[in-house]
Order: structure tokens, then sequence, then C-alpha cells
């Protein structure tokens, strides 16, 4: 049985990460888009991640007390046995954890991302094939539109005026749906768009 894709706002969530190498760089620079309150600690630290903004850096090893405040943790050190301590700690103070390289020590994976604007597409196989995921990952992102970031940004402008003008939830959504198909026909957001002059067109 796959893993549930829970999509969980990350926006000032204290988050660790255990190690300083090019693992745990990936990871960060995964999640930092995501707007977490990231903690790393380890003995040294790979110039990339030293030159990252946003970044609380402790350079010495894990201690069990990097784990207290955290919502999550990575357990990205050149140590599996480390990171498998690290996860043990975190499972049994219900934190979620990801420990690299080690599928049954994890309580969340990092899926192969797809990422346009305010879009998340995440794809595992539950650490069955990497290589399957990032293949499905190459296959979305060949059928997303060019422009999905801005048409994402203009829809989302439009909402509260639409919200205001049309109290049927479900005509509202009919109306929604309309505005997304007409960006994709045009190839991006309207240009000279009315919302007053689509409202009345649809007899709003």
């Amino acid at each position: 049985m796959g893993c549930f894709p829970f999509f969980i706002e990350l926006a000032g969530r204290p988050g660790l990460i255990a190690g300083g190498g090019e693992v745990a760089l990936r990871k960060v620079e995964r999640l930092l888009p995501y707007g977490p309150r990231l903690t790393m600690v380890a003995p040294r630290f790979h110039p990339a991640l030293e030159a990252l903004p946003n970044l609380a850096r402790a350079q010495r090893p894990f201690q069990t007390e990097d784990l207290e405040g955290m919502d999550f943790v990575v357990a990205a050190t050149d140590d599996p046995q480390i990171n498998r301590q690290i996860a043990g700690l975190c499972r049994s103070r219900r934190i979620l954890v990801n420990a690299v390289d080690d599928r049954e020590a994890c309580t969340f994976l990092f899926p192969a991302l797809v990422q346009r604007g305010s879009l998340s597409v995440g794809i595992s196989t539950g650490g069955a094939s990497p290589t399957a995921a990032q293949w499905l990952k190459e296959q979305v992102e060949s059928l997303l539109p060019q422009k999905l970031d801005s048409i994402l940004a203009w829809l989302e402008e439009q909402r509260p005026a639409l919200k205001t003008h049309c109290s049927d939830s479900a005509r509202r959504g009919a109306l929604y749906a309309r505005l997304f198909f007409l960006c994709l026909e045009v190839g991006g957001p309207p240009p000279g768009f009315s919302l007053a002059a689509f409202l009345k067109e649809e007899q709003i």
C-alpha cells in the first residue's frame, strides 16, 4: 500500500535538518520555497548551504535536544546508524521524520516534485523506484501549460470579486472553470479582461 499524499502547510513551521552535505543541500533546496523555519546541525556544512539565507546553523554533531520544538526532521548525515537513531528518537516523540536512503525508518517521504507557482504535484512510488517517479515527473511537466504559474496567480486574483458577485457556489464554480479554460485558449491570463463584462455576458 502506498503513502497517502497529505499536502501540509509548511510556512513558518520549524524543521530540523541533521547533516550538512550534498544530500542535506538537496533536501533544503526542496523545502525552502515552501517557507519553513529550518535549523541545520552538522560538524561541517557544504559551501552552498553556508551561502543560503534564512537558515539557522549549528556547527556541531547532532544532539537529542535539537529535536525540541520541531514539527519535522530530515536525518541526512553521512552515517546511516546516526540517521536511524535520529529517526527512532523522532518516532518516540511523534515527530515526522525522513531518514535518507532508509525507507523503513521514515514516517514521511520526499516525492518527485513538480512546482509551478501555487501548483505542487507530488509523485511517489513508496520508495519502490525513484527512477519511475522521476520519469513520471518528466511526463507531468511535459503536459503543463507554459504559463501555468501566471494563470493560477491570475485566477486567484479573480476569486474575491467573483465570490462577491455570485453567491451560488455551484454557479461560481462553473464560472471559475470557464475562466480557467479561457486562459488555456489564449495561452495565459487574457489581456484586457473585464470581469464586469464577463459577468454581464454570463447574465450574472
